[in-house]
C-alpha cells in the first residue's frame, strides 16, 4: 500500500535508519510504556517495538495510516484515532509515558505549549518527551534571554521542562524531503518551578510583552498592571529594556504578581 504524504498534515515520514536508532537509543524504553505522535508508516515505531517495550500507544490522525499501522503491527500496539490537540493525554495509560515525536511543522509549536500549560502542578503523564522540530523552531525553544531568538516559545518551554537538544537532522532523513533541517529535542520536567493558579495567564503575559519585540516594555507593563512602577520596582525591572532582556524567571514572577492582583 503506498502512502502519499499530504502536505495538509505537515507529514513527512522518516525514513532513515541510522537516525531512527539513534532516535530509540536516546533513552532506555524496555518494559517502560511508550506513546509515540505522529508514527507516520511506523518506521520508528518498528525500533521502538524491537526495543520490547511494555506498551505503545500511536496517536495517528489519517485514517490511510491508521489502516497500514493496524496491518502492520496488528495487537503489538495500541493506536488512537485523534487529532494530538483534542486529545486527553491523561486518560491515556495509568503509566508515566515517555513520549516520541516526529511533530507536524505546521502545529508543533501549538502541541507543545498546549502540552506545557495543561500540565497539573503534581502529577505530570509523562516523565520525558523525545521531539523532532524544525531547526528554526528548536532554536527558539532552547534560545535564553538578551538573544534574537529568545521568546514567548523560550519561556513557556522552560517554565516546566528542562530541555537539550540531542542532534540535528538532515531533510534527506525524511520523505518527502523538507526544505528545512530539523533538530531532536529532551526534555525532562523540573522539580522546582514557580507554581501558577492558571498557566494560560503566562501565555497571556508573554503574548502581550512579546507583541512588540522591539519596543520598550513600559507600554507592556502599563497595559498589565495599574501600579506599573511599584511592580517595576519591586522586582528592579528598568521599564526601557526590550521583552527580550527580561529573563525566565522573571516572568514567572510577573505572572505570579498578576495572578495575586486578580485574587
Amino acid at each position: 500500500m503506498i502512502i502519499i504524504p499530504k502536505k495538509s498534515l505537515g507529514q513527512n515520514f522518516l525514513v532513515d535508519k541510522n537516525i531512527i536508532e539513534k532516535i530509540v537509543n536516546v533513552i532506555e524504553i524496555e518494559n517502560k510504556s511508550i506513546l509515540e505522535v505522529g508514527p507516520g508508516t511506523g518506521n520508528l515505531t518498528s525500533a521502538i517495538v524491537n526495543k520490547k517495550p511494555k506498551k505503545i500507544f500511536l496517536i495517528e490522525k489519517d485514517h490511510r495510516l491508521i489502516s497500514l499501522l493496524k496491518k502492520e503491527f496488528k495487537q503489538t500496539v495500541n493506536i488512537i484515532q485523534s487529532d494530538v490537540l483534542k486529545l486527553d493525554e491523561n486518560r491515556v495509560c495509568e503509566d508515566k509515558l515517555i513520549v516520541f515525536g516526529n511533530l507536524p511543522y505546521n502545529i508543533s509549536t501549538e502541541i507543545l505549549c498546549r502540552w506545557v500549560l495543561n500540565l497539573s502542578n503534581k502529577n505530570l503523564w509523562f516523565s520525558n518527551l523525545i521531539l523532532m522540530f524544525q531547526k528554526e523552531v528548536a532554536d527558539r525553544i532552547l534560545s535564553d534571554y538578551n538573544t534574537s531568538n529568545y521568546g514567548r516559545l523560550s519561556v513557556v518551554a522552560n517554565w516546566r521542562l528542562n530541555v537539550k537538544k540531542l542532534f540535528d537532522i538532515s531533510p534527506n532523513s525524511f520523505y518527502p524531503k523538507p526544505k528545512v533541517e530539523s533538530s531532536l529535542l529532551f526534555f525532562s520536567p523540573k522539580k522546582n518551578f514557580l507554581k501558577l493558579k492558571n498557566p494560560d495567564n503566562l501565555e497571556k503575559i508573554t503574548r502581550i510583552f512579546f507583541r512588540h519585540r522591539r519596543k520598550m516594555i513600559k507600554k507592556s507593563f502599563r497595559q498589565i498592571f495599574s501600579e506599573y512602577l511599584k511592580i517595576s520596582n519591586k522586582y528592579k525591572i528598568n521599564l526601557n529594556l526590550r521583552p527580550q532582556n527580561i529573563n525566565f524567571d522573571t516572568y514567572y514572577k510577573l505572572t505570579q504578581e498578576y495572578e495575586k492582583l486578580r485574587g
